[in-house]
């Protein structure tokens, strides 16, 4: 089992608690196009953050068996609440869990932090549902993938 990693504690009390640990950081590099005309990271670049986050979390959960080409998820519902503007500057990172796993389904929470000063710019929950691009229509997660996953976290699915 990965080591859980340390998150620094948010000085914004708005910030939901951490509950599940979280064993996957991946570094942000931001680029001059991510910034809006305040300074800010726009508000649609965390998404494609948090996909880097997923991506890079499946090749931890499963490095033998992750393949760009033979994804076996879609995602069926974003949830994300912004506490924080992001600046061009800072040092930002995005760190993912897997907190519910089902036959059908898994759910993702995702942070992204600025690494330095533990403020925390958001908090997002993803639903992933399985998907069989053949038939164009939803499936069970693959068994094999899925218990690699609740070993990976120590996480019960619920069947």
């Amino acid at each position: 089992m990965k080591e859980i990693l340390s998150l620094p504690q948010s000085p914004n009390p708005k910030v939901p608690p951490v509950v599940h640990p979280f064993r996957v950081v991946t570094p942000l590099q931001t680029r001059f196009n991510d910034v809006d005309i305040l300074g800010h990271i726009n508000n649609a670049v965390y998404f494609q953050f948090l996909d880097l986050g997923k991506i890079e979390y499946f090749k931890a959960v499963l490095p033998e068996k992750f393949n760009l080409n033979n994804i076996c998820v879609v995602i069926v519902n974003v949830n994300c609440n912004f506490f924080s503007p992001g600046f061009m500057d800072e040092e930002l990172a995005v760190y993912t869990a897997c907190i519910r796993l089902s036959r059908r389904s898994l759910t993702l929470e995702q942070r992204i932090i600025n690494t330095r000063t533990g403020d925390v710019k958001c908090v997002a929950e993803t639903v992933m549902a399985g998907f069989d691009p053949a038939t164009n229509k939803g499936l069970e997660l693959d068994n094999e993938w899925a218990d690699e996953m609740a070993e990976f976290e120590n996480i019960q699915r619920n069947l």
